[in-house]
């Protein structure tokens, strides 16, 4: 009979945050030939965690239905293919498919990055799905160079503070901002350092980022928004500019009269991506870009992981509802006793 262990559960496969709950009697992981078994210390929440809650996420084939995709921990095992570099005891922080809102996952050990000293259990369960995609839309998809302009959308959100640090650290000519409060303009202004910011809600951004540049655009834009976004986004590019779309957070539908015109007349790449349908090998990749280029300034205090919240996993409901309530700054992280 296969061991159990403690899991977030939905009651019913799927609902609102009070759906969530501790279940007792889950089937404990058993590490495929690549894996390494973690006994989970902390596991961040994500916007993805919302949408699959609620059934409207697709996930790759082979994660298991429980939630939670980064996460700290300790290696307790292996499968027989693991990759060499880890032993038992490890202290890690990793990303999953799914399965980190558990007492144990079964991971590649490909996506598992030796936690740093420096680093507490709950900075470190924040940093993988954050810096990494933060990394892969900068670079991979977004083909930033030293001396562009780049603008980040949500400014306030988990992978935008990561980005904002990101594009600072390379010389980034300009970084812009929008957000919903001017509170959270300010934190992106005055703790990371963007040139400037503008609250969506009392202003027209695309029209305010054409003034800050002068009528030029941006070289590189982050969307997590979507539809809504779409024509101010070709507004707001440059020349030659790439727009990165990363979720359709505010509805997939483009609005009536947009114009695929700039297309054209700026010459502008527009590219979707997502990182959790990835296969390994690509994430991979970019868990190497990480530990070569952002751990040492994680560890030495040049890039900083922002903790809006930290709770024990027994108040997930509380957790997903105060990320639903879009007010929060940073990561929200949860702790497993």
């Amino acid at each position: 009979m296969a061991e159990k262990m403690r899991a977030i559960d939905i009651k019913g496969g799927r609902g609102p945050a009070s759906a969530l709950f501790v279940n007792p009697d889950v089937p404990k992981p058993v590490p495929r030939a690549s894996d390494a078994l973690v006994k989970v210390k902390a596991f961040g929440l994500n916007r993805m965690d919302l949408l699959q809650r609620e059934a409207k996420y697709p996930i790759p084939p082979r994660a298991p239905k429980t939630l939670g995709v980064e996460f700290s921990g300790v290696i307790e095992g292996f499968g027989k293919e693991a990759e060499s570099g880890f032993k038992v005891g490890d202290e890690v922080f990793g990303l999953a498919y799914g399965g980190a809102y558990a007492e144990y996952i079964a991971v590649s050990t490909h996506m598992l990055i030796h936690k740093p000293t420096e680093l507490s259990w709950e900075q470190a369960a924040g940093i993988p799905e954050t810096w990494i995609t933060a990394t892969q839309a900068l670079y991979l998809i977004g083909s930033f160079a030293p001396g562009q302009t780049v603008l980040w959308h949500a400014g306030a959100s988990a992978v935008s503070i990561a980005g904002i640090q990101l594009s600072r650290a390379e010389s980034a000519a300009a970084i812009y901002v929008t957000a919903g409060s001017d509170e959270k303009i300010r934190f992106c202004v005055d703790e990371l350092g963007a040139t400037a910011g503008f609250n969506y809600h009392s202003q027209d951004w695309a029209e305010e980022v054409s003034k800050a540049t002068e009528g030029k655009g941006v070289d590189v834009i982050v969307d997590y928004i979507g539809g809504p976004y779409f024509a101010g986004n070709l507004a707001a590019a440059a020349r030659d500019g790439r727009i990165v779309n990363l979720a359709c957070l505010g509805g997939a539908e483009v609005p009536a009269g947009a114009s695929l015109a700039p297309f054209v007349a700026k010459r502008l790449r527009f590219e979707g991506s997502g990182l959790r349908s990835r296969d390994e090998a690509y994430q991979g990749r970019l868990r190497d870009q990480l530990v070569e280029h952002a751990l040492p300034r994680l560890r030495d205090g040049r890039f900083r992981v922002f903790v809006e919240k930290v709770l024990p996993w027994e108040e997930i409901v509380a957790a997903h509802e105060l990320m639903e309530g879009n007010t929060s700054k940073g990561k929200i992280i949860c702790t497993i006793s």
